[in-house]
């Protein structure tokens, strides 16, 4: 057996890796370089783990929060594998203690975070050290271009000389073509082996819903939802705080998250979220990033997020079970202005803004797709594919038009209003809505009052978004949102552009036809599942104990192939998928203690 299948067997009790896996693997046993771009729950830390333990010596990996290098420590420590985090959370006494431990080569795997491994003392006591192998997790970290850019990433830029002759690899799940030209050319100095896995994640069902009422659209969308894990991303700390109370008073259990919490309070909420179920998190985008928590069944933006990245980093929060996950949002002009605010308001470059305002016009485009979600979403990320039928577009088709002369009346509105007003009185003055401030204006008595009252409101608004989403109107964010004709408006007049929409349809929140994990498996065999069930509670039991997550003791895959064989000796559970030889054994006499039972009881 190859020492990479033996490592993949015997420690994490897996037969075989999953698609695109083996090939970065290799590479990095080989000594070269590597920037693997692969979706959220497809394995990246086991490419870089298992090398880890075919190249023998010290392994170093850089990870961005402590939450996410403890969760992965304690994973590696369960399946026998000597690894551990030198962090700002532990006293300096363990700090050294592990230290000590590391330089005695004891340590396989060492986790840390980039402020502290790029600094001189660190590199010079490293250097003298058998480092084989480097890993940066979150790589998109340490580009511009990405979404998430952090400075302290950029001290990375040190690894190569560094460590001349150490094979690293940077991993992510988000990184466009700019940013992957961006990290190899910072990284690696332009040279390493890129490795794009598919974007799609197909079992998120993609919703974007105009905002009128977020609160009972929110409401509405957790009837079909109760009882589940989820994360509602607001904008703001305060309306965090504000969903979390809300929910709570409404018999969902829920929690704050954000930048303006204690440590504490933050690491209490996080651990809840982890450990155990139903549990909604209000947060801003403090919250998410190194969060694999696999049963996560639904992302809610209650406002708009910054950029199609941060958009697709959030959202693959959901569903990496593979069961079937909701992505939904909502979304209006006041948070487009708010957002283009957000950018303007930066201490950065013009190129930058440009760049970041360049990002939120293709979000806005995809608010506004006329046709399937995710074509438009994985053609960002220079992916093509088929309509997915499993986004709102696809399972509620509206048929487009050609909105040639709607957009002309929308138009001679905003130019006889004088461009200067938003979307809501541009709407009041086309459906003849002569409320006070129409007729304080006079904009009751202009020529173009009334001239689409045969259309409703909300069509109207819809209209007005998706002219805006096609470039047709422009947003003014210096002053207060205003609405004014962009030149390709000029062009449509003309005739020498084309407008079609996507007809405004209000759509119900039907209950989701999905069949959870645990449903399925007892309808397959209900004695599996009556199995599953016990089996999950006693993972929860010592997921408590230890204080880890519950899929650091097994996963729902491995949960579920147990109750299918029903393993009675030692033996048998270690054939198990998911059970590596210290897992067989350190949990194997708990677990078929519970199995001898259950077979007993239900003869």
């Amino acid at each position: 057996m190859a020492a990479k299948s033996k490592v993949l067997r015997e420690i994490f009790g897996f037969d075989s890796f999953r698609a695109g896996q083996e090939e970065i693997v290799d590479s990095l046993v080989g000594g070269r370089h590597v920037l693997a771009v692969m979706p959220t729950g497809s394995g990246k830390s086991l490419c870089y783990q298992v090398p880890a333990l075919v190249m023998g010596g010290l392994a170093i990996v850089v990870s961005p929060l402590v939450a996410l290098m403890q969760d992965q420590v304690a994973a590696l420590k369960l399946a026998g594998v000597a690894a551990e985090t030198i962090n700002s959370s532990a006293s300096r006494e363990a700090n050294v203690d592990i230290w000590k431990r590391v330089a005695a080569g004891v340590v396989r795997i060492l986790y840390m975070a980039p402020e502290r491994l790029m600094t001189e003392r660190m590199i010079s006591a490293l250097q003298k050290l058998d480092v084989k192998l480097i890993a940066v997790d979150e790589a998109h970290c340490i580009s511009q271009w990405g979404a998430s850019f952090r400075p302290e990433y950029e001290a990375l830029l040190g690894l190569r000389e560094a460590f001349p002759a150490v094979p690293i690899g940077a991993f992510t799940a988000t990184a466009d073509e700019a940013a992957r030209r961006d990290i190899v050319k910072k990284l690696f100095g332009g040279e390493a082996q890129t490795y794009v896995a598919g974007f799609d994640r197909p079992n998120i069902k993609l919703t974007v819903q105009a905002k009128n009422n977020s609160t009972k659209q929110l409401m509405a969308f957790l009837e079909d939802h109760r009882g589940e894990s989820g994360i509602v991303y607001a904008l703001s700390r305060k309306s965090a705080e504000e969903w979390a109370s809300h929910l709570a008073a409404n018999g969902h259990r829920a929690v704050a998250y954000h930048a303006g919490l204690s440590p504490e309070q933050r690491s209490e909420a996080q651990d809840l979220f982890m450990t155990e179920k139903g549990v909604i998190v209000c947060a801003t985008i403090a919250f998410g990033m190194g969060i694999d928590k696999p049963d996560v069944r639904f992302v809610f933006h209650a406002d708009l997020p910054s950029s199609l990245d941060a958009y697709y980093q959030e959202i693959g929060r959901a569903g990496r079970d593979g069961a079937p996950a909701d992505a939904h949002m909502v979304f209006g002009l006041g948070d487009i202005g708010m957002r283009r605010r957000f950018i303007d308001g930066n201490e950065s470059s013009d190129d930058n803004k440009r760049r970041e305002h360049r990002r939120l016009d293709a979000l806005v485009a995809y608010c506004e797709a006329p046709s399937c979600r995710r074509v438009s979403l994985l053609a960002y990320f220079g992916e093509t594919s088929d309509s997915c039928g499993n986004c709102d577009v696809c399972l509620t088709p509206g048929e487009t038009r050609d909105g040639a002369d709607e957009a002309r009346k929308v138009f001679e509105v905003v130019r006889q209003t004088g461009g200067r007003f938003g979307s809501a009185h541009i709407v009041d003055v086309l459906t003849g809505n002569a409320n006070e401030r129409a007729v304080a204006l006079k904009h009751d008595r202009l020529a173009v009052f009334g001239i689409g009252h045969d259309r409703p409101r909300g069509e109207w608004q819809s209209l007005v978004r998706q002219l805006l989403g096609a470039g047709f109107l422009t947003l003014d964010v210096g002053g207060f949102g205003g609405l004014s004709l962009a030149p390709k408006a000029e062009s449509l007049v003309r005739g020498d552009a084309e407008f079609r929409y996507r007809h405004h349809v209000t759509r119900g929140t039907k209950k989701a036809a999905r069949a959870a994990v645990l449903a399925a498996v007892a309808e397959a065999d209900p004695r599996a599942g009556a199995l599953l069930v016990r089996l999950k509670a006693l993972r929860m039991t010592l997921a408590k104990q230890a204080r880890v997550p519950a899929y650091v003791i097994f996963s729902d895959k491995t949960l579920i192939d147990m109750a299918g064989r029903v393993p009675l000796t030692r033996w048998d559970f270690g054939e198990v998928h998911g059970v590596g030889a210290a897992k067989q054994e350190q949990f194997s006499e708990v677990f078929l203690r519970a199995i001898t039972s259950f077979v007993r009881e239900t003869g």
